[in-house]
């Protein structure tokens, strides 16, 4: 049995908890450990590379379930074509844009509330001006300028 690090200095070094990596154990997103006599798990180096990048694929914005998807690809590429990271990164990229779009939307139209006076949402509801968009009809009732 070769000499390997303990859960914890595997934890510290990757920076995040013990649970959590027990928790990406029991997902299957990191290798099993082996054991020492004593039966504590002893993971090989590779561990806190592969948690610090779980850990970065998540700030990216990809779920657990893509982050295995994305380290499988990586294992299974041997001469296949697989998708892999150029393509999941395009495609999280264009879901990152639509919601960029969306806030944009969100806080234009907040700016907007603010700035026409709404304070109750029942009055602007019933208001032709209020710039929240309460429905698509009202839309074309709309007007600049204070109202709410």
């Amino acid at each position: 049995m070769s000499a390997g690090l303990r859960s914890g200095q595997v934890a510290d070094a990757a920076g995040v908890n013990i649970q959590t990596l027990r928790y990406y154990e029991r997902r299957g997103l990191l290798t099993p450990p082996e054991r020492s006599p004593g039966g504590h798990r002893l993971y090989g180096g590779e561990a806190v590379t592969a948690l610090r990048v779980i850990k970065a694929a998540q700030r990216l914005g990809f779920a657990l379930d893509e982050v295995a998807e994305l380290l499988e690809a990586g294992r299974h590429r041997h001469g296949r074509p697989v998708a892999g990271l150029q393509d999941r990164a395009a495609a999280k990229l264009a879901e990152v844009d639509a919601k960029i779009a969306d806030l944009t939307t969100i806080r234009t139209t907040l700016v907007a509330a603010v700035e026409a006076g709404c304070d109750d949402l029942t009055v602007c509801a019933g208001s032709a001006c209020c710039p929240i968009p309460f429905t698509d009809l009202a839309e074309e009732n709309r007007h600049a300028g204070p109202c709410c």
